[in-house]
């Protein structure tokens, strides 16, 4: 074993799940990108190998090298790391593509260096990578991909976050259409302001969905599931979002909504027979529109990254 060198599996990451938009996450187990990262007596980041999608190398540029910098000059570590990156998650897929590289390369610094800082430390490096990618450094994402499982950011400022047991039959299914949603641009879009009404409604999901999945209450999980802030204005970029969620729901599934900022559309269900048959039946809107498609089923990832 060279320990000067550790592989990682970064996952994917379900964020907002509906009702919890920038403080809630979920980690997959089916799809994440890889990433190789080596202790280096030179000082400061360096991306030797990106492959899978055109993304720039350039230390400052990418998401993995800007979240590298901010571990960098926190640790107490005279020389620098390299990186290498096989990309499997798209950008722009609404899968935590952006903090699955960020989160992966704090946390293989991390580990060979034989974890000088914590999970939460790790977060707030990563959200720098974040930061670059969406213009604003949030956590909903990185935070299970580091932590595994469920999360909720408590806050923001001191930075809390709690994790949240996942019921051992919950699955996901992730289709996503083959169109791209910029972050940035998604947010742009949103209100600033709601309703006191609205707020009630959206509070009273998310504490339902905390205590859906601390009490493996599926029904509760999938009554939780509605989001009325985010969903109405976001899902107008998804072509065939409302029918998608229909049919999923008519498919099983406990509930359904947009993943991040889309056009990724998740749905759990309990049991994976389940989780597969929505998918099949997730699949033939988009046949039918004519839009092509990736598609996901996942058990939930309780670890986070992991070295392979």
């Amino acid at each position: 074993m060279n320990e000067n060198e550790v592989k990682v599996f970064c996952p994917a990451t379900v964020a907002n799940i509906s009702c919890g938009f920038d403080v809630l996450g979920v980690a997959l187990d089916a799809v994440g990108d890889e990433m190789t990262v080596r202790k280096v007596t030179e000082k400061g980041i360096k991306i030797t190998k990106l492959s899978g999608q055109d993304l720039p190398k350039e230390t400052l540029n990418n998401v993995a090298g800007v979240a590298g910098n901010a571990f960098l000059l926190a640790a107490d570590y005279e020389g620098g790391f390299e990186i290498e990156i096989n990309k499997k998650i798209k950008p722009g897929s609404g899968i935590g593509s952006s903090a699955a590289s960020s989160a992966g390369a704090v946390w293989a610094m991390n580990h060979l260096l034989d974890y000088p800082f914590n999970n939460t430390d790790l977060v707030k490096f990563a959200m720098e990578g974040e930061r670059l990618a969406s213009d604003v450094a949030h956590a909903d994402n990185v935070a299970p991909a580091l932590f595994g499982g469920f999360t909720l950011v408590r806050s923001y400022s001191p930075l809390d976050i709690i994790t949240i047991p996942a019921p051992s039959e919950l699955f996901i299914t992730i289709i996503h259409p083959q169109i791209e949603i910029k972050t940035s641009d998604s947010r742009k879009i949103l209100k600033t302001t709601i309703s006191m009404e609205t707020g009630i409604k959206q509070w009273g999901n998310v504490g339902g969905l905390i205590a859906g999945l601390f009490k493996e209450d599926y029904a509760l999980i999938g009554r939780s599931l509605e989001d009325h802030i985010v969903e109405p204005i976001r899902s107008i970029l998804i072509p065939g979002f409302d029918e998608v969620k229909k049919t999923a729901l008519s498919a099983g599934a406990l509930g359904s909504g947009i993943s991040g900022s889309g056009p990724s559309i998740f749905a759990f269900s309990k049991g994976k027979e389940t989780a597969i048959k929505v998918g099949n039946a997730m699949k033939l809107v988009y046949d039918k529109i004519g839009i092509a498609y990736e598609i996901h089923v996942s058990k939930i990832n309780t670890d986070g990254v992991r070295p392979l």
